[in-house]
């Protein structure tokens, strides 16, 4: 199921197609449930129970905004095999951002982790779901 939300100038219909078909890619093996969010962030579900993004937006508005001094900080970069791009880990191990590979203009781990950091900041804040995985 796609969930369309607001659209804003540096998002489109084909990013979404794009991050959706990156997690499926990423996530099929696993069999896991999952919520993705505007900006790349995707909420994985080990135990879904309900409605599935009401679930991952109350995990994602707790473990997704930055807030200085605490945790939430903090980051992990790991490359994509397959070199499109890195994923960005945080303080809450089932939520992971995806920066595509022309996304930063630096490919330093710095630089791509705190890209993947801000998008999932806007993700946490805005809370805009557009895509749901139910593997129930």
């Amino acid at each position: 199921m796609t969930v369309r939300g607001r659209v804003r100038n540096h998002d489109c219909v084909d990013d979404t197609e794009h991050l959706v078909e990156v997690w499926q890619r990423i996530l099929e093996p696993s069999g896991v449930s999952w919520v993705l969010f505007e900006n790349g962030t995707c909420v994985m579900l080990k135990e879904p129970d309900g409605e599935l993004a009401g679930q991952a937006m109350e995990i994602l508005r707790q473990y997704g905004p930055v807030r200085a001094g605490g945790p939430a900080g903090d980051f992990g970069t790991q490359r994509l095999k397959d070199g499109t791009g890195w994923l960005v880990t945080g303080h809450h191990p089932d939520v992971v951002t995806y920066v595509g590979s022309a996304e930063p203009a630096d490919a330093s781990d710095l630089a791509v982790g705190l890209h993947g950091r801000s998008k999932r900041h806007r993700d946490g804040t805005d809370l805009q779901v557009v895509h749901v995985e139910d593997a129930r």
